[in-house]
């Protein structure tokens, strides 16, 4: 028997004997999810090499260009969310190895786009099978700074509250040279549907009509008002989930509001799609089962405000933000989310910069 036959036999009977743990398949072929440079994740900015999946996606159109995140899976394919491919005829670049870019990195490695396969049901207004995946030009060499993660596959569960981290390059909605992490704990879609359609209905009832549903393609993070978190222009990014020293991607970043409820593409719901989409070597699904029960199994969304549609918009936000401390405005570390206070700061400067004008006789 050749080893590759036995190694598959030794993984059927580990999985058949393991019922919560990381039953590791595919990276027994194919070493995925581990990080050869050793650094303290602590949140802020990431040490080089920290996420050697990490993909830095730039677009170039006619009116300028975007940029978004997204995750090597493979030695030539990256995996990132529909929003972020808005033409196939545009010219798209990846670029890995790379953590800071307002410096010269010598680990990284910038590759061009030679086709994109994004969901077929992909709904740009509802942000349904928000994913997408884009093939390299050639494939990539894998390095201490350059690598691919596994990805959750269809029979994974993430419970409410495990650990996961997400990366980005904002810095509350400004760019961020350095590479940005986050922990975040994972919300249940019972208690992500009530704060997302609720909570966020209550304070932004002027700004936005709607919101993405939450369904069973999607999975979510709260930081709660800890104030961290994916912001604008995260799009792609992975949300990352450790058992052991693997790590498995649960989710991609589909929307978000800086510093609140955040909606992932739940990967795992697309495994099939990916294995079919996916030529050459084949990505690395991971089946992570969280132990116990789903606490947001038995979430009841309350009923009293802010919980309720309101009649006008809200003036008074002290009930929920007095607890903030504010010592910085990152989106990864702490800072309070001003967009509340945007147009009455706005008037105010207004009138103040009308009396001045006045009084010197402008």
């Amino acid at each position: 028997m050749s080893q590759a036959g036995t190694i598959l036999i030794v993984s059927a009977a580990v999985a058949d004997q393991c019922t919560h743990c990381l039953i590791v398949i595919s990276f027994l072929l194919s070493a995925c999810g581990r990080a050869a440079k050793k650094h303290r994740i602590m949140g802020g900015d990431a040490s080089p090499g920290s996420w050697p999946w990490h993909a830095f996606i730039v677009t170039y159109g006619p009116n300028g260009f975007t940029q978004c995140g997204g995750s090597l899976i493979t030695n030539q394919w990256v995996l990132t969310a529909a929003q972020c491919i808005t033409s196939s005829n545009y010219r798209t670049e990846v670029h890995l190895g790379g953590y800071n870019q307002s410096a010269l990195n010598p680990n990284e490695v910038t590759l061009k786009v030679a086709d994109t396969i994004c969901h077929p049901a992909y709904n740009y207004l509802t942000h349904g099978n928000d994913i997408c995946l884009l093939k390299l030009s050639a494939p990539v060499n894998f390095t201490d700074y350059i690598q691919p993660i596994c990805l959750a596959s269809k029979n994974s569960t993430f419970h409410n509250g495990t650990s996961s981290w997400v990366t980005g390059y904002t810095d509350y909605y400004a760019h961020a040279n350095v590479l940005q992490e986050a922990n975040l704990p994972i919300l249940g879609n019972n208690e992500c549907s009530c704060y997302y359609q609720n909570y966020y209905y209550y304070y932004y009832y002027y700004y936005y009509s709607w919101l993405p549903k939450i369904t069973e393609n999607i999975t979510c993070t709260q930081s709660k008002y800890e104030q961290k978190g994916p912001c604008y222009k995260d799009e792609g990014e992975p949300l990352m989930t450790k058992a052991g020293s693997v790590w498995v991607q649960s989710g991609i970043v589909s929307y978000s509001f800086c510093g609140g409820p955040s909606l992932y593409t739940r990967v795992s719901q697309y495994q099939k799609w990916i294995s079919d989409t996916v030529t050459g070597t084949p990505p690395g699904f991971v089946t992570f089962t969280s132990p116990g029960t789903d606490s947001d199994l038995n979430f009841t969304c309350p009923t009293s405000p802010p919980f309720t549609s309101p009649s006008s918009f809200p003036t008074d936000f002290t009930t929920d933000f007095t607890d903030v401390l504010v010592t910085d405005d990152s989106v990864f570390d702490s800072g309070e989310n001003l967009i509340h206070f945007t147009h009455l700061t706005s008037l105010c400067i207004l009138v103040v910069l009308l009396h001045v004008f006045a009084g010197n006789g402008i």
